[in-house]
């Protein structure tokens, strides 16, 4: 029974996709302003169906259906961001940002400073990115990490339905460029999400999912649910915490120390390769600021430095799943 005064607030169970769905007509209801443009985001309801019906509820001036030129999109977006619009720009898969990387880097991450911050940018970009669906190379990259290292710019990637939600509205409402970026191979994962219209999540604030003692997994898109599984299922062998990423930049590096601080063990599952990454990142800010509470090397559970593979066998082999996650928390505990 909920305590007298304290409000209980009303979730719904619903995947990944129906939560972007959700989070995307709530704010085209909200604001005027805001609108969805992309290669098939209209009649055909999206390439893996996100967009869904929006177009017959809100017309195709609002939900419009694009050219294939991703530089063509992102270019529209960012001007129309400039002048005060709200736009919502969706590029089918992560690899063909490579397509408008111009307009990314040189246009986009730096209007705002280089006009002296007398301009707003809010435009949103969705992405998918991701293996597991025998899609080959130039669709299967997981590029967040591109993304993340332009100053200007700002990048999410949500690992549960609520997550979702609420960032995908944050980076509506957000008066800078936010990169949303969704692995493909969960929009079918269920959870409790927030129906309140209000609910966002802030962009910067990671989440802990799992409490823990013996050892802090810090994990990203897919990577969080099969780590829950792995902490879950080895709970009687370590206490295992595990920490929902959500935001790649800015990096809510308190959370991460905090749990090091406890832990004295830290592991980060990525689905993006382990190189020069996200991976990188975090180990290097949990050693500058919880070097003397870590208790083990810290490990990274990721892609090997090569492309994803078209061959189902030679894909499962290298992306990163839960089994690495178990190996890794053993190597340290």
């Amino acid at each position: 029974m909920a305590q007298a005064g304290v409000k209980v607030e009303e979730t719904e169970t619903m995947t990944v996709r129906e939560a972007i769905r959700q989070a995307l007509r709530e704010e085209l209801t909200r604001d005027e302003d805001v609108y969805i443009i992309g290669e098939d985001v209209g009649a055909m309801g999206g390439v893996l169906e996100v967009t869904g019906d929006l177009v017959s509820e809100f017309g195709e001036e609002r939900v419009r259906d694009t050219p294939i030129s991703e530089a063509g999109i992102i270019g529209a977006a960012t001007g129309a961001a400039a002048t005060g619009t709200r736009p919502v720009a969706e590029i089918m898969f992560g690899d063909f940002i490579g397509v408008s990387m111009e307009q990314v880097m040189n246009q986009m991450a730096k209007m705002r400073y280089m006009f002296g911050g007398k301009t707003d940018l809010p435009v949103t970009v969705r992405t998918t990115e991701g293996g597991g669906m025998g899609a080959a190379s130039q669709h299967s990259g997981t590029i967040h990490t591109w993304i993340a290292h332009f100053p200007g710019l700002k990048a999410v990637a949500p690992g549960t339905p609520e997550a979702a939600k609420g960032l995908t509205k944050a980076a509506i409402r957000s008066d800078d460029p936010v990169f949303v970026f969704e692995n493909k191979t969960i929009y079918e994962q269920q959870g409790e999400v927030p129906t309140d219209e209000e609910f966002v999540v802030p962009i910067g604030e990671a989440n802990v999912e799992r409490e823990g003692d013996d050892v802090t997994v810090v994990a990203t898109q897919r990577l969080v649910g099969e780590s829950l599984s792995v902490a879950e299922d080895m709970s009687s062998e370590a206490s295992v915490e595990v920490i929902d990423l959500r935001s790649l930049y800015p990096l809510d590096t308190e959370t991460i120390v905090e749990s090091v601080e406890k832990t004295g063990k830290l592991i980060i599952a990525d689905e993006s390769p382990l190189s020069y990454g996200t991976h990188a990142e975090i180990g290097m800010r949990a050693m500058e600021k919880a070097f003397f509470s870590l208790d083990a090397p810290v490990q990274r559970v990721g892609t090997p430095d090569t492309h994803m593979p078209f061959s189902t066998p030679l894909e499962q082999e290298v992306m990163p799943d839960g089994e690495d996650v178990r190996t890794a928390i053993k190597r340290v505990v």
